[in-house]
C-alpha cells in the first residue's frame, strides 16, 4: 500500500502513541491510573459497544475516574449503574442532532437540567457548545446564564466548549459567574497558549483540558511535538504554572467529523487507547507530582460528589 506523506505521518504518530513511556497499550498493570474528564456515551456509540463493553474498555485503559456525558443524558447513567465508583455522570442536555447549535434558545433546558441535578444522579452539566461566530441575543443569554447559575447553585462543574479566535465571550461568562466552576474543553480549541493563559489569569473558577487537541482532531493547532510527543514549550510552561487547573480527556468521538453524522455509528470507544496514549505520552515529560495532579487528582477534586 502506498501512503501519502500525511498518511505516513499519522501512522507514525499512532505508533508513537501506543509505545509511549507513560504507557498506553493494552496491558493494565504497567499503566498509571488516570482520570478521563471527557468521555462520551451516546446512541450512535451504543450501536457499536454496549455499556458493559464500555466499562471493560475503561478498566483495560486503567481509567480510574471517567466523567461521562450521555446523549441522551440517561446513557451516562447506564455506565454509572455498572461501576458507580469509576463513573461520574454529568447531565448532557442534547436530545437531537441540532441541539449542539440550538440549546441556548431552549428555556426548557433549564427546567430539565434542574430536575436532573435535583435527582442526585448527575454531578455536572455539559458538554455545551459555543461555536465560532456565535453572538448570543438576550434571550439566549438568559439560558446560558441560567445554566451557569445552576452550576453554582448545585456546586457542580459546567463543561463549555468554545471555538472562538479570541476568548472575549468566554472571559465575559467566567467573570460574570465567579461562583461557577467551569471546565473549558480543549483549552479553547483554536486558541494559542497565550490566550489560554489570559483566561486562567483572569478567572480562577476555570479549569481546562486538552481533550481532542491531539494529532487526529485539532490538527492545525498542535500542542505537542509530533516526533517526541512532548508538549510544546509554551503549553508545557502553562501547565507547570497552573498545575491545579489542568485535566486530560479522550473526547472519544470518531470519525472526527462525527458531529455532522450523529445518526451513523460512532467508533470512538475503539479509539480510546489511542487518544489517551497521546496524553500519557506528554504527561510522562512532566514532574511526577504534577503529572499525577493533571492526569488524575485534579479531575477527582473538580468532580467530587459533594452530595454524597
Amino acid at each position: 500500500m502506498c501512503l501519502t506523506k500525511f498518511q505516513s505521518r499519522l501512522r507514525t504518530l499512532a505508533l508513537l502513541a501506543v509505545t509511549a513511556p507513560f504507557g498506553c497499550g493494552n496491558a493494565d498493570t504497567d499503566m498509571q491510573a488516570i482520570a478521563d474528564a471527557h468521555v462520551h456515551f451516546k446512541w450512535s456509540q451504543a450501536e457499536v459497544i454496549d455499556a458493559e463493553g464500555a466499562i471493560a474498555t475503561l478498566r483495560r485503559q486503567n481509567v480510574a475516574t471517567a466523567v461521562v456525558i450521555g446523549t441522551p443524558a440517561e446513557y451516562a447513567l447506564r455506565l454509572a449503574a455498572l461501576d458507580p465508583e469509576r463513573i461520574v455522570a454529568i447531565y448532557g442536555p442534547y436530545k437531537a442532532r441540532r441541539n449542539w447549535a440550538q440549546w441556548m434558545g431552549d428555556p426548557e433546558l433549564l427546567v430539565d437540567a434542574r430536575s436532573a441535578l435535583e435527582s442526585g444522579a448527575y454531578h455536572g452539566i455539559g458538554e455545551l457548545h459555543l461555536i465560532g461566530g456565535f453572538s448570543p441575543r438576550k434571550a439566549r443569554r438568559v439560558v446560558i446564564d441560567g445554566v451557569l447559575d445552576l452550576g453554582a447553585e448545585f456546586n457542580v462543574p459546567v463543561m463549555l466548549h468554545t471555538e472562538f479566535s479570541r476568548p472575549g465571550l468566554f472571559l465575559e461568562l467566567c467573570r460574570r459567574h465567579p461562583d461557577t466552576r467551569i471546565l473549558w474543553t480543549h483549552a479553547g480549541a483554536l486558541l494559542p497558549p497565550k490566550r489560554v493563559r489570559e483566561v486562567l489569569e483572569s478567572c480562577p473558577n476555570v479549569w481546562a483540558d486538552l481533550a481532542a487537541r491531539d494529532p487526529w482532531r485539532f490538527v492545525n493547532n498542535p500542542v505537542a511535538d509530533a516526533e517526541t510527543g512532548r508538549l510544546l514549550p509554551d503549553w508545557e510552561q502553562l501547565i507547570l504554572d497552573y498545575p491545579e487547573r489542568w485535566l486530560i480527556g479522550s473526547d472519544n468521538v470518531w470519525p472526527v467529523d462525527q458531529l455532522d453524522r450523529w445518526d451513523e455509528p460512532d467508533t470512538g470507544w475503539q479509539e480510546l487507547g489511542r487518544f489517551l496514549g497521546f496524553h500519557r505520552r506528554w504527561l510522562g515529560f512532566l514532574p511526577k507530582d504534577i503529572a499525577r495532579k493533571v492526569g488524575l487528582e485534579n479531575a477527582r477534586k473538580l468532580f467530587a460528589r459533594h452530595a454524597e
